[in-house]
């Protein structure tokens, strides 16, 4: 299709003459086309002086402009032609000349133009590189490279950044690169040399790019967005620039590789280095820190262009001032750096496709990502007109009423026309990112009725030792303490939120996000105020914020099926063993701490709340599980035989935990008569699989930078703490068959097989059945219940009246009465409830009996749920503020702690007796006594 065809509209030519005289070049030109060429001419004497020097080569092009375009690429990717220098030039100006006229025409959309301008930079650099690396290669400068690596530049790679990044190159850029070479291409001894010959070839790149000649520049070249440019060469060795950015990479560096793509050499390499660097640009939580840094780039731009101030159109930089390009590049790539560690699907170079991402993940409101897009194309549009006049890199609206006149006609508007719709965008920019980066909060004054004292301290706390985050506090107190001044007891709030805040190991990020959020300080706020537990979780792990406002934190539970995909999924975006192990610490905390919020705010009752918890081990363990095992079989092979299951045991089995629980675990393996491993390592079946299931332990309890997953209790194996860790298959149907103790039986009705292969799984859950369907004398299995509820009293007290787990009465008895229904049933359900059913059937209990047991069950597992969410020590009543006894009156259904108190005492002398009666019948009187 002709750029006729595409044209929509035709720019006015300023300068008649010289329009006239271009068209007259180009005779066989009429119509369309020749308004076109006539217009442009008319408006820039730069495409004047273009049209000139290619009317010969232009009607063509004209014709096929896509066609045209792919032509010149090519030309100028033959790297080995004759005169480099003068062949890339000649290309530049041609795809100038065309893109400009496209980009007059409204031909073509901006992604096309800045698409074009970005391929030709790429294949400039490309060529210009092969030549410099293929010179030093020549002279013996890069040791050991030959011919063959001049394609892949012997190790060495141009990152684009910016707009050339981006593919957003404007019609008159300079273009900033990055060069580095793989410095383990070569041996020590042969570093330094290489490094020089590397330096030099970058020269030349340089120069073949930037250098005026007779026939003009390629591209300017810029190469300081490298680290530390006053005193680093201009290609350096990846491994430094790694160890720089680790160390002491800043936020506008984070920035500024968000566009960063490999655009000439070593695409391998380049490739490599970006992947190594993901850690330091997206960081892991939701970074609004990087709010109050874009912000300070933002004003030290402004003050050291000299831009600040009111804004008049005269001479207003449409980059860099008020309401300009920057301001919404700015607010584009903050919003990434925030959220994108989370969410890859942010990380996308683009400005216009970073908008509409944010807006569907929910960052940005859609009508705002779609203005900021609207109002990007018209500013970048106005700025390659400005361009497009002089082949200059100015970003500036023309001070003149001339220069105003001119740049109308190259948009075929009038003056007044564009000068109101300039003010009424740029106006529209400023307003809607200087509330993001600059909210507004009125000052309040803090409330009489808060200890004065209490604040004063708050200073020396570590959260609060920097001047930044003093600075940030320092805006949200106000807030704060208004909040605190509205709850039903200031003074109690107003400690709580003290112990908290002094628990806080570093301020920036919470304060950051809350200053971003104000919507979280009340959730804080009544998180501190009313669990002890919760709010010493998050003052030790501040970063489980980000998901109350990263995605569906309030929304319905997904099941078991879906915790464990959100974890797989979490874990996917890892790329080491130990990255994903300390990201499934963090994204545990996460899920820990959204059930507990659900808890305390009465979304969830405590039943659900305690599958829930049970869930996320469920998730853990699914999902870990195989990553232990294909990490230990990268060392030593794959399992041997069928490979082996987690069987989970007690409240794990019986799918309800709280937010402290352990885990109970037994593995189970089939060697199938395999004796060893076959790997680089190997080792016997036994040994290997002991020391995989330590591997798991390992996995579950280390202590990483984001803590522990869950303490491990392996006791219930048959083997006790003397033996294995791990049990085979055929040991263990032996064992439960011909030497388990009753006890053993019992425990096995509440186990479930949380992991591992499904033919395995199968066989250990048919087993367990028929081992629980064989017959056991209601009797024994009473005896055996008596004696234990005997032993249990004799070794443990319970702490006080709120500890309802150990003790006569109290959940454990119940517990172990529905397990003994269980096995003398045969049921194997594995749940409280379930069992005391099958403990009517059984005759061990009565309907009534039953249903004093199952509402005693119910009670007790809502009060340790919630004592557990409000302190992770035993609960001391008479330390529990307003709120927290508040929260214990809703969710347990109870007026006053009194009636509260008294309910618990009463239940567990009702339980006892009714436990004890049940058990009498069946028990030897020596026994009883």
């Amino acid at each position: 299709m002709t750029l006729a065809d595409l044209t929509t509209r035709i720019p006015r030519p300023f300068d008649a003459e010289r329009g006239r005289e271009a068209l007259d070049l180009l005779p066989e030109l009429e119509g369309v086309s020749a308004d076109l060429i006539r217009g442009a001419a008319g408006c820039s004497p730069y495409l004047a002086g273009l049209i000139a020097k290619e009317a010969e080569w232009l009607p063509g092009a004209l014709d096929e402009p896509d066609a045209a375009m792919k032509q010149v690429l090519s030309d100028a990717a033959d790297w080995e032609t004759a005169d480099l220098g003068t062949a890339l030039r000649r290309a530049k100006r041609r795809i100038a000349l065309v893109v400009a006229l496209a980009d007059l025409a409204d031909a073509w959309p901006l992604e096309k133009v800045t698409a074009t301008l970005s391929d030709f930079a790429d294949t400039a650099c490309q060529s210009a590189l092969c030549a410099g690396i293929a010179a030093q290669i020549k002279r013996g400068r890069l040791p050991g490279m030959g011919e063959e690596n001049i394609a892949d530049a012997a190790g060495m790679c141009v990152l684009a950044m910016g707009k050339m990044g981006a593919g957003e190159l404007n019609y008159s850029s300079d273009i900033d690169l990055i060069c580095l070479f793989d410095e383990t291409r070569f041996a020590p001894e042969d570093y330094h040399e290489a490094r020089a010959g590397f330096v030099r070839a970058t020269r030349a790149m340089c120069g073949t790019l930037s250098e005026m000649t007779a026939e003009g520049y390629v591209f300017r070249t810029d190469l300081r967005l490298r680290p530390d440019p006053a005193v680093t060469p201009v290609c350096m060795a990846m491994e430094a620039a790694e160890r720089y950015y680790e160390s002491l990479g800043r936020t506008w560096e984070r920035a500024a590789y968000i566009k960063a793509r490999v655009a000439a050499g070593d695409q391998t390499a380049g490739a490599r280095f970006l992947r190594e660097l993901t850690p330091f640009v997206w960081r892991r939580h939701l970074d609004f820190a990087a709010i109050q840094d874009a912000h300070d780039m933002r004003l030290a731009i402004r003050e050291h262009k000299g831009l600040g101030g009111p804004m008049n159109l005269a001479g207003h930089n449409m980059k860099l001032g008020r309401g300009g390009i920057r301001e919404i590049e700015f607010f584009t790539q903050t919003r990434q750096l925030i959220a994108g560690g989370r969410d890859p699907d942010l990380r996308c170079r683009g400005t216009v496709p970073g908008l509409q991402v944010l807006a569907q993940k929910g960052w940005v409101p859609p009508d705002a990502a779609e203005a900021l897009a609207d109002h990007y194309v018209f500013h970048r549009t106005v700025e390659h007109r400005l361009q497009m006049v002089q082949d200059a890199q100015t970003h500036s609206l023309p001070t003149s009423s001339e220069g105003f006149a001119r740049l109308a006609a190259m948009m075929d508007r009038d003056v007044p026309e564009l000068e109101a719709e300039l003010k009424e965008r740029l106006a529209a920019v400023h307003e809607l990112t200087e509330g993001f980066f600059a909210p507004s909060r009125p000052e309040k004054p803090a409330p009489a009725a808060l200890d004065p004292d209490m604040m004063t301290r708050w200073l020396s706390y570590p959260a609060l030792r920097s001047e930044r985050s003093r600075s940030l506090f320092k805006r949200l107190q106000p807030d704060l303490l208004a909040r605190l001044a509205q709850s039903s007891k200031p003074e109690e709030a107003l400690a709580a939120f003290d112990g908290f805040l002094a628990g806080l190991p570093a301020g920036v990020q919470l304060f950051s996000l809350l200053e971003a959020n104000p919507q979280l300080t009340d959730l804080l706020l009544d998180i501190t105020g009313t669990s002890t537990a919760l709010a010493q979780h998050l003052s030790r792990n501040a970063g489980v914020f980000d998901a109350v406002i990263a995605g569906d934190f309030f929304s319905d539970w997904p099941g078991r099926d879906g915790v464990a995909e959100a974890l797989q999924t979490r874990l996917g975006r890892e790329r080491d063993y130990e990255a994903k192990l300390d990201a499934a610490r963090r994204w545990c905390k996460e899920w820990h701490f959204r059930v507990g919020v659900h808890l305390l705010r009465g979304l969830s009752g405590p039943q659900e709340a305690a599958r829930q918890y049970a869930d996320i081990a469920h998730a853990v363990l699914r999902v870990l599980w195989p990553l232990v095992t294909e990490t230990f079989a990268g060392r030593h092979g794959l399992p041997p035989g069928r490979g082996a299951i987690v069987l989970g045991m007690g409240s794990l089995g019986a799918g309800a935990l709280n937010a402290a629980s352990d885990l109970d675990l037994i593995v189970i393996y089939d060697p199938l008569e395999v004796e060893t491993s076959k790997g680089a390592k190997p080792l016997p079946a036994r040994l290997y699989y002991a020391r995989l299931t330590q591997a798991l332990i390992t996995a579950l309890t280390a202590p990483m930078a984001q803590g522990r997953l869950y303490e491990v209790d392996m006791r219930l194996r048959p083997s006790g703490n003397q033996g294995p860790v791990a049990t085979s298959w055929a040991a263990f149907q032996s064992y439960q068959t011909e030497e388990a103790w009753v006890w053993e039986h019992l425990a096995l009705t509440r186990a479930q097989v949380v992991a591992g292969p499904e033919d395995l799984a199968a066989d250990v859950e048919a087993f367990r059945q028929r081992l629980l369907a064989r017959p056991h004398v209601l009797g024994e299995v009473a005896a055996e219940v008596a004696d234990m509820r005997a032993r249990i009293s004799a070794a443990k007290t319970p702490a006080n009246l709120w500890e309802v787990k150990i003790g006569p009465g109290r959940l454990q008895d119940i517990e172990l009465v529905a397990q003994a229904g269980s096995l003398v049933l045969g049921d194997p359900e594995a749940g409280t409830e379930s069992g005391l059913r099958a403990a009517v059937e059984a005759g061990l209990l009565g309907q009534s009996q039953a249903h004093v047991l199952t509402q005693a069950n119910r009670f007790y597992t809502a009060v340790h749920m919630a004592v557990r969410l409000l302190s992770e020590k035993p609960l001391d009543a008479d330390e529990v503020g307003p709120s927290g006894r508040a929260f214990l009156l809703r969710t347990l259904e109870e007026e006053t702690m009194h009636s509260l108190e008294n309910r618990l005492s009463e239940s567990y002398l009702q339980v006892d007796e009714v436990i004890s009666a049940a058990l009498a019948p069946h028990v030897p009187a020596e026994v009883q006594e």
